[in-house]
C-alpha cells in the first residue's frame, strides 16, 4: 500500500495554508481534489493557490481543461491514481488537498465510477455492519475472503468500512470488488480533515468573497460569460453561477456578493455534513489555535513511521 495524506474540509477552513507547511516538511507534492480547480482561467472564484502561496511545492490537478469540457469523479480518480504512483516513485509523498467530498471518496474508497456495476445498498451495509458488531471484524473479512480473496488481502480487517464496502459490490452484482475498482494502486490515508466554530468559519467565507471581488472576480465571470453557454458545467461553480441574472440585469453586484455568500456558506454545510457521514477522518481545527499543527505533525509522523500495513 502506498501512504497518501490527505487534507479535507469547507471552503476557507485553512486546508491550502496546512498544505504547505505539512509538504515542506514531508517532501510532498500536492494533488488537488477540487472540482472546479481544474478549469483553466478561473482562478480568483475558484480560489486557486497562487505561486507565492505555493512557496515552490509542486501541485497536480490544477489549470488541467478548458471550461467547455466535463471533468468526472472517474477523470479524478483515474488521474490521482497515475500521480500517487509517479509521486512515490520519486521518493516524495502524494498530499492530496481538497473540500469535494465525492472525488476523495472514491479515490478511498477504490469505487467503480464507470457505469453499470456499482450500486448502492444501504440495507445491505447495515446487514454488514451489525454482523461485524456482532462477530467481530474478522470474521466480517473472513467473509470477503471466501469470496474475494485478492480484495481481502489489499484491504485488511481493520478496514471495516472498505470490506463492507466489497461485499456490497459482490453482493449487488456477482462480480468481485477486485475487478471493479478503478484504483490502479492501493492506497494507505491518513485524512486530515478541518473545521472550526461555525460563526469564525461563516466570517471566514464572507471574507474571502469581499477578497475575490477585490481581485477582479467579476472580470472571470464575464469572460466565462462570453462563451456565450450558461450550460457550461464550469457556470456551475459557485462564485460565477450568481453572475448570471446580473449580466442579465436581474441583480446588482451587491445583490451577487451577498448570493455568492450564502451559497459558499451552504455548501461548507453540505461539505461538513460529508465528510461526517462518508469518511473515517480526524479532525482538528487550526483556526482557533495554531499550536493544533503541531498535533497534526506528531500525528502525521507517527502514521508515516507506522508500517503495519495490510
Amino acid at each position: 500500500m502506498q501512504k497518501v495524506l490527505i487534507i479535507v474540509g469547507p471552503t476557507a477552513v485553512g486546508k491550502t495554508s496546512l498544505s504547505i507547511k505539512l509538504a515542506k516538511k514531508l517532501n510532498g507534492e500536492v494533488i488537488s481534489g477540487d472540482s472546479m480547480q481544474v478549469y483553466k482561467h478561473l482562478d480568483i472564484g475558484t480560489a486557486k493557490v497562487t505561486k507565492e502561496e505555493s512557496e515552490g511545492i509542486v501541485h497536480h490537478l490544477i489549470d488541467i481543461i478548458d471550461v467547455d469540457k466535463r471533468y468526472s469523479a472517474a477523470d479524478f480518480v483515474e488521474s490521482a491514481n497515475k500521480l500517487i504512483d509517479d509521486i512515490h516513485k520519486r521518493g516524495k509523498l502524494p498530499i492530496i488537498v481538497g473540500g469535494t467530498g465525492f472525488y476523495i471518496q472514491s479515490l478511498v474508497d477504490g469505487l467503480n465510477l464507470g457505469g453499470d456495476h456499482y450500486d448502492d445498498n444501504e440495507e445491505y451495509r447495515n446487514q454488514m455492519h451489525e454482523f461485524a458488531e456482532e462477530n467481530g471484524k474478522h470474521a466480517l473479512w473472513l467473509k470477503l475472503k471466501s469470496v474475494d480473496e485478492v480484495s481481502a488481502k489489499k484491504i485488511g480487517e481493520e478496514n471495516e468500512r472498505r470490506v463492507i464496502r466489497a461485499l456490497e459490490v459482490y453482493h449487488n452484482t456477482g462480480v468481485k470488488f477486485s475487478e471493479q475498482t478503478n484504483n490502479a494502486v492501493s492506497i494507505d490515508p491518513y485524512i486530515i480533515a478541518l473545521n472550526t466554530d461555525r460563526k469564525v468559519l461563516y466570517d471566514r467565507i464572507n471574507k474571502r468573497v469581499d477578497i475575490m471581488f477585490k481581485e477582479g472576480l467579476i472580470n472571470e465571470a464575464k469572460w466565462l460569460d462570453q462563451k456565450g453557454d450558461i450550460s457550461l458545467p464550469a457556470y456551475k461553480g459557485i462564485g460565477y453561477r450568481e453572475f448570471i441574472n446580473y449580466f442579465h440585469g436581474d441583480l446588482d453586484l451587491e445583490d451577487v456578493s451577498e448570493l455568492i455568500k450564502k451559497d459558499s456558506r451552504h455548501y461548507a454545510k453540505r461539505q461538513l455534513t460529508w465528510f461526517r457521514n462518508k469518511m473515517k477522518v480526524n479532525w482538528y481545527d487550526i483556526i482557533s489555535n495554531m499550536e493544533v499543527v503541531e498535533n497534526i505533525e506528531k500525528d502525521v509522523f507517527n502514521w508515516l513511521k507506522d508500517k503495519k500495513v495490510p
